[in-house]
């Protein structure tokens, strides 16, 4: 008798632990979240900053016991800049790893190539590229959190006003990001009394523009250059503005938000213009701006964790990766409801700026996310005016 009250007490035990042992499996699971980002290739300043900001938050997340109890995975796939590799994986983390969301991709020629996957696979992605079509017109479970195109061409032409600028040149990259600012400072030039005398397109991996800064030059009516580009064209058309001699002021997209730019184009860039988001100059901002404390903290982790200087792109996927992970604490590893909480996000403090997302706006920023800014002496300041 007492050996069965032993085996029964013993089967009991096990099967308690086997409970245990399900209960604590079920309570701590694993949440997806999928990234798409240009780690290596031509774009890499933009997507190597941006998955070690994402993976930097993941970290920091699992580390304080993950959302809800629940571990997050970040997956990180390298599209290397290409809108098929982009396409590829966008499929793959939506239909073979179940994620949750995208943050990503790094390029505006991606995200939109993308853009079709997440709409049709009804999941989130918040995109870290700057053109402004990717969310408008706006679908459902896409996002973006650069500042728009319109805004950063509004706050040139404004300044330009200022400085009695009436007749400029574009040039831009040929690529998706150069490709829709050009058309927004094409469209919005007029209203702002200013006639583009010449409008011009270049191979964005172009490594000499002399020949196209000479055909600007030629035309004496132009007062001053809007180029709208990434690496490594934003330098290279300062250095073969100033090579040979024409001082006229050069403005520069958000784009321009990597110290590194300014680097590589050395002595040429000084008295560059340009607009974006103010980590760039954390430092110098009052103590009681909104942004001070945040952009300082994510400046001195970063720089700290990873031994360079932040940028406004890791920035991006930053605030795209906090806002996901906003998402899933209200709404928990479901698809459609964490896109109605990314939607539902308001005064959402971020590097970028405090967004507020709408059924009808899917970046959330005001034009006052950008400030005007030059570089003097090799650094990125506030722009004082000329």
């Amino acid at each position: 008798m007492k050996s069965g009250i032993r085996r029964w007490a013993l089967g009991c035990a096990a099967g308690c632990l086997v409970l245990a042992s399900a209960l604590s499996t079920a309570t701590a699971g694993t949440v997806k979240v999928g990234a798409i980002f240009a780690v290596t290739g031509p774009a890499s300043f933009l997507g190597g900053p941006e998955a070690r900001s994402a993976e930097m938050v993941v970290e920091k997340i699992n580390k304080a016991g993950g959302i809800n109890g629940d571990t997050v995975e970040l997956i990180v796939k390298d599209s290397a800049g290409s809108s098929e590799k982009a396409v590829s994986f966008a499929k793959q983390l939506i239909e073979e790893e179940k994620v949750v969301a995208i943050i990503g991709p790094s390029t505006s020629g991606e995200s939109l190539a993308v853009k079709k996957v997440a709409e049709d696979g009804q999941t989130t992605l918040i995109s870290c590229a700057a053109a402004e079509v990717i969310v408008d017109p706006v679908a459902r479970y896409v996002f973006k959190t650069p500042q728009k195109d319109s805004f950063a061409a509004q706050m040139i032409f404004e300044e330009m006003q200022r400085l009695k600028i009436n007749t400029i040149a574009i040039a831009a990259g040929n690529d998706g990001f150069g490709k829709a600012g050009k058309e927004q400072l094409e469209k919005m030039a007029p209203s702002f009394g200013i006639k583009v005398a010449a409008s011009e397109t270049y191979d964005s991996k172009a490594t000499d523009l002399s020949a196209l800064v000479a055909k600007l030059k030629a035309d004496a009516f132009i007062q001053a250059v809007v180029n709208w580009s990434v690496v490594p064209a934003q330098a290279i058309i300062a250095k073969n503005m100033r090579q040979v001699g024409w001082q006229a002021p050069l403005f520069q997209s958000h784009g321009f938000g990597n110290i590194k730019y300014a680097q590589a184009a050395g002595a040429a860039a000084e008295g560059i213009i340009f607009p974006c988001g103010r980590l760039l100059v954390a430092d110098a901002l009052e103590a009681a701006h909104p942004q001070k404390a945040l952009l300082t903290q994510y400046k001195n982790d970063y720089e700290a964790k990873y031994k360079e200087d932040a940028s406004a792109f890791g920035g991006y996927a930053f605030d795209a990766m906090n806002m996901v992970a906003a998402a899933i604490k209200q709404a928990g590893n479901d698809r459609a409801k964490v896109r109605d909480a990314v939607e539902g996000l308001q005064k959402f403090a971020g590097v970028g700026g405090v967004f507020s997302f709408t059924p009808q706006d899917h970046n959330g920023l005001a034009i006052d996310s950008f400030a005007m800014m030059t570089v003097k002496d090799g650094k990125f300041i506030l722009y004082q005016g000329r």
